[in-house]
């Protein structure tokens, strides 16, 4: 008999019980398609257009619909609280959502008052569903410097109040990490994450500004850094992470097919990476979905599978409470445990 005539039988685990944190997730698009027809009815318009984009302007289009209906304050607070409970069926210990608080001046009177109402909403939603939230205050490239300052001096004045991080996204393309060095600066003095957008519509050199220039602490996507051996050697021994999200970069035609996607190559250079679901009511998956996605159509072990779910959590703003407890869990999943949780529930 050789060694390789039998061989141990591949164990599939419950990803629902992976413990793992979304760190790459815009409120807006966080919202369930049937709220939104929901709303629309009772706003009596009609829904708005958000399929059928195949490159990144038609899809931040159709993004910018959907504040056709968060212009009410309770619809906003409704998305929170609907996009909480459907991280906590998904098995997310913390979210991480990525909120433009500008967009809701005129409804809450200021940005602040928004945010204010944001993170009051994400605490209440998080204590009923088990799930900490953490907001990422936004920069928009496309707006300028003083925005951005204005962005960075708002989410300064809420860390260690629901803000953990600062931004920065839309258009890549033309809109480089220098303009916005201060606004940075301004985030990583009030002790906030840097968790810029790049590598997602320009190459390498996008994620080394971000590096060099944002002092990022993650990086939502950076896919592109595959492209530079010297800069993935860089994110391995700085072990920044990269917010990877399979499916948008199918759907942006960042890469051609979800079996050509980089996260595998990635994982195999040591990169760290965790795995979101970016924007689900334009792209589709929900987190739990894309990490599915990872493991039959990119053939992901459970190990990188927990790898990835633990470099969420370590690389998040979750309470060290709430690491540790995901770590402890994620450890059980992998070892075939029950959740600890669970065998108290039942002394």
């Amino acid at each position: 008999m050789t060694d390789t005539a039998i061989q141990a039988p591949t164990v599939t685990r419950d990803l629902t019980a992976l413990p793992k944190a979304h760190l790459h997730l815009h409120l807006e698009a966080a919202m369930r398609p049937a709220t939104l027809i929901e709303l629309c009815t009772e706003m009596g318009i009609e829904p708005p257009e958000i399929s059928g984009f195949t490159e990144f302007t038609g899809f931040g289009q159709a993004y910018m619909r959907l504040l056709t209906v968060l212009s009410v304050p309770a619809n906003l607070r409704r998305l929170i609280e609907e996009a909480v409970e459907d991280a906590a069926r998904d098995g997310v210990v913390y979210v991480e959502f990525g909120v433009s608080p500008v967009f809701y001046a005129e409804s809450f009177g200021s940005a602040e008052a928004a945010l204010e109402a944001m993170t009051e909403q994400g605490e209440e939603s998080g204590r009923r569903h088990g799930v900490a939230v953490g907001l990422m205050v936004t920069v928009d490239r496309t707006t300028g410097y003083e925005p951005s300052i204005e962005a960075a001096k708002l989410a300064a004045r809420y860390a260690g109040r629901g803000v953990v991080g600062l931004g920065l996204a839309n258009e890549e393309r033309g809109y480089p990490a220098e303009d916005f060095a201060d606004a940075f600066a301004i985030a990583k003095e009030a002790g906030l994450l840097s968790t810029p957008h790049a590598g997602e519509l320009v190459g390498p050199e996008s994620v080394w500004n971000a590096l060099r220039v944002l002092q990022a602490d993650r990086i939502q996507h950076g896919v592109r850094a595959l492209e530079d051996p010297a800069l993935i050697q860089e994110l391995v021994e700085s072990q920044v992470c990269l917010d990877v999200c399979p499916t948008s970069n199918v759907l942006l035609a960042v890469v051609p097919e979800i079996t050509a996607h980089p996260l595998p190559a990635l994982l195999a250079a040591g990169v760290r990476c965790s795995i979101n679901a970016d924007d689900p009511i334009l792209f589709g998956p929900g987190v739990l979905e894309e990490y599915e996605v990872c493991r039959s159509a990119l053939g992901l072990t459970d190990e990188q599978l927990a790898g990835c779910a633990l470099a969420s959590i370590e690389s998040s703003g979750a309470p060290d409470a709430v690491k540790e407890s995901a770590r402890e869990g994620i450890r059980a999943w992998l070892a075939g445990e029950e959740p600890a949780g669970d065998r108290e529930g039942r002394r």
